[in-house]
């Protein structure tokens, strides 16, 4: 009855009714990954249809994504829109579709995503972090936020929090950085004594940082390893010592070694450390850490960076990725041989890891060009026989992969620094989805052209280079210019803001009735510049004499001047008359 009257009402002019617009079915398809890359002997099958798709609201965005595609039980596996199928129907890689995030320069060094699944936090060696955002990228796909936390220096590792209100940064150098959830820094951990032998004595870390991880149930402590043969336990709120120091023993000649990588256990009673001598360290969490309770001195090839170390989740088994092109998995009840072993994975770069899927039935990592021009491998490896399950052909050499558990979508970073996101239309959600579910832009109306033509944009093509602007684009003159200036405006960097003093008259940038007394007290009446000096310091003359204080220690003593006295000309005259 109701939408009879709503119609009733639209063709009688009483009332607007707004025209739903619906989604196009193949708005997935630029995105699917072309065939030359796939190197599964099978071929690339149709995407599944969207006929019946809910329709798209302005005013409801909730229906803009959509919700998992159900697939018929009896269908071949090829008619879904992944290269492996599972027995009840979904796929099982979320590999078919793929989104491009390309803003780095250099190798991507560290990447994750925030525990929902709403950004990517990725670092890389062009010393930048950058955060993107799924839900507020347009159609360039660009990040909302770029920074260097440590000039010059490589990132190494990213980790946000359990909550995902925060991250940690670990650069080159030896201090960790705590961020808020928007990239704005909260602290800065303290650097240690480098001129102190024992490093159970420093406050700190002393070379560079490699890695770190929070703890699984304690939002407040977290651990990081150096190159100063170190795992250091922090609290979140005290930057000035750790709570906790780790000292790794060599069994080489120096008795230290670079821990390359450390992590916790899901439930929390284990530290693990992998060091560049090859060993594999296990420290229980209710021990003192004088030495580990378990070792394997020779888990990986020495002198080759372990670049991962990752629990499972009923904390048992232990996957580890190193630099000698293996990836390998250990029984820590039976902590001497590894179960299952997998090797000619080609490694690059240190930071190369290897993770367990959500399911853990399956370890997927990287694996390197083999030669200049040729093309890097993701590889999907079952997790009891370590038998490839697929390998999947991408633009270059895979450095750090992520698999979110939430979206179901795989993150990749790359040599060139060049982050893919591989989705599935059908068993991923949201992520890089939003992109293609949203609605068409929206167009310009006559508020829009009138906010552009009152306040132009300045034109000054002879300006200085850091002064110029780039090159106006009238359709971005024709955007929301008013809502861009306020933005600007608050921005302390584009508005040139001066810092403003913390404490005292004029705190917070307004000058109050004591400091302003002062300013006309001691400045405006000021007129010592309008003063004689001569005369201003023969005032003090007979001061000088009647008191003397810098000149009494040697009163007794002090020489008297002697000046010659001079005759005037006009006596001289007269006693040559005379």
């Amino acid at each position: 009855m109701e939408q009879d009257m709503m119609t009733v009402m639209g063709l009688s002019g009483f009332g607007k009714v707004k025209k739903k617009r619906t989604l196009d079915p193949s708005r997935f398809d630029k995105n699917k990954r072309t065939a030359e890359l796939q190197t599964s002997s099978t071929v690339s099958p149709a995407l599944p249809s969207f006929q019946n798709e809910p329709v798209y609201d302005p005013a409801a965005p909730e229906l803009n994504i959509l919700p998992p595609t159900t697939v018929d039980e009896d269908a071949d596996a090829s008619d879904s829109g992944d290269l492996e199928a599972s027995h009840d129907g979904l796929p099982t890689f979320p590999i078919s579709h793929e989104l491009i995030l390309k803003d780095h320069t250099k190798v991507i060094s560290a990447l994750t995503l925030d525990p929902s699944g709403a950004r990517v936090l990725s670092g890389s060696h062009d010393y930048d972090c950058k955060l993107w955002d799924f839900g507020g990228m347009n159609a360039s796909a660009k990040p909302f936020k770029t920074w260097e936390p440590a000039g010059s220096y490589y990132i190494h590792d990213l980790k946000y929090s359990n909550a995902g209100d925060r991250f940690l940064c670990i650069s080159g150098t030896s201090q960790a950085k705590l961020y808020d959830r928007d990239g704005e820094e909260i602290t800065e951990y303290i650097k240690g004594d480098p001129y102190i032998r024992d490093m159970k004595n420093t406050s700190g870390h002393v070379a560079d940082l490699y890695a770190c991880c929070w703890h699984p149930k304690d939002p407040k402590t977290f651990i990081t390893c150096s190159a100063d043969s170190t795992i250091r336990v922090w609290d979140v709120e005290n930057k000035r010592k750790q709570k906790t120091v780790i000292v790794v023993k060599s069994k080489e000649r120096g008795a230290r070694t670079k821990v390359t990588a450390c992590t916790y256990s899901m439930d929390a009673k284990i530290i693990a450390g992998g060091c560049l001598d090859g060993a594999l360290h296990l420290w229980n969490t209710s021990s003192n850490f004088v030495r580990p309770n378990s070792t394997i001195e020779d888990a990986h090839v020495k002198n080759t960076e372990i670049g991962s170390i990752v629990f499972s989740v009923d904390g048992r088994s232990l996957l580890t990725r190193g630099g000698d092109d293996t990836v390998k998995i250990w029984d820590i009840r039976a902590f001497k041989k590894p179960l299952t072993v997998h090797a000619g994975l080609t490694t690059l770069y240190p930071q190369t890891n290897a993770i367990f899927s959500p399911d853990e039935k399956y370890v997927l990592t990287g694996s390197g060009a083999p030669t200049k021009g040729q093309h890097g491998k993701l590889v999907f490896l079952k997790r009891d026989t370590f038998e490839i399950a697929h390998e999947l052909e991408v633009a270059n050499t895979v450095v750090k992969v992520a698999w979110h558990t939430k979206i179901n979508q795989v993150v990749a970073g790359m040599a060139n620094g060049q982050i893919s996101v591989l989705y599935s239309p059908t068993s991923s959600t949201n992520g890089a989805k939003l992109l293609a579910s949203k609605g068409p832009p929206r167009k310009r109306g006559i508020e829009d052209m009138s906010a552009a033509l009152l306040t132009p944009p300045i034109v000054t093509p002879h300006a200085l280079p850091m002064y110029k602007e780039g090159d106006v684009d009238v359709a971005t003159a024709l955007a929301g210019t008013k809502r861009r200036r306020e933005k600007d405006r608050a921005d302390p960097r584009k508005s040139r803001r001066p810092d403003l003093p913390v404490s005292g008259p004029g705190r917070g940038g307004r000058v109050g009735a004591s400091a302003t007394q002062h300013v006309v007290r001691n400045l405006v009446r000021d007129t010592t510049r309008d003063e004689d000096p001569r005369e201003a310091l023969l005032k003090y003359a007979e001061v000088a004499e009647r008191d003397p204080q810098w000149t009494s220690a040697w009163r007794i003593n002090q020489p008297e001047p002697v000046f010659q006295e001079v005759e005037k000309e006009g006596e001289d005259e007269e006693e040559e008359k005379a």
